[in-house]
């Protein structure tokens, strides 16, 4: 499991650290033990928020694999292939941790010196930080209507 909030920097070639936590859930995922340079990696692709998506090649080969059973004339999948897909590389992390992100993805998510890396279970989300503060600032009502939706939900 991807879980938690990690703040990271990205120089001016696109690299950025992947946070340790990250990195021993990707190697437990992958069985092949602590990550060592090259490693297997993951895939980063754009979100449809302005963030980027980075899933270990297991969840990413089942997201795939379900998306291949959908309506492929189905616009909103067709659109999804578009934004989500095409846009996916996959990346290896090097001896000291790090990620190179692609400049079209960088763009994407607007990343440009202080990034956050969130973990959301079976993926985690790469953000520049004033984006990640905006997209999580809640009102009161907003947390209140959440809390709703999640009792709806049985959560």
């Amino acid at each position: 499991m991807w879980q938690g909030q990690y703040e990271h920097a990205i120089d001016a070639k696109g690299r950025t650290s992947v946070p340790a936590r990250l990195r021993e859930a990707l190697a437990a995922e992958s069985d092949a033990g602590p990550l060592r340079a090259p490693c297997e990696g993951f895939v980063l692709t754009a979100g449809l928020d302005p963030c980027l998506v980075a899933y270990p090649l297991s969840e990413w080969r089942a997201f795939e694999e379900k998306l291949s059973k959908l309506p492929r004339f189905d616009p909103h999948v067709v659109k999804l292939r578009r934004i989500y897909v095409s846009a996916a590389v996959e990346v290896s992390v090097d001896s000291q941790g790090r990620v190179l992100v692609p400049p079209s993805l960088r763009a994407h998510a607007r990343l440009e010196k202080e990034v956050v890396w969130a973990g959301m279970g079976r993926y985690a989300e790469l953000w520049a930080k004033e984006r990640w503060v905006e997209a999580t600032t809640t009102t009161e009502d907003e947390r209140r209507a959440l809390a709703g939706k999640l009792a709806e939900l049985g959560l």
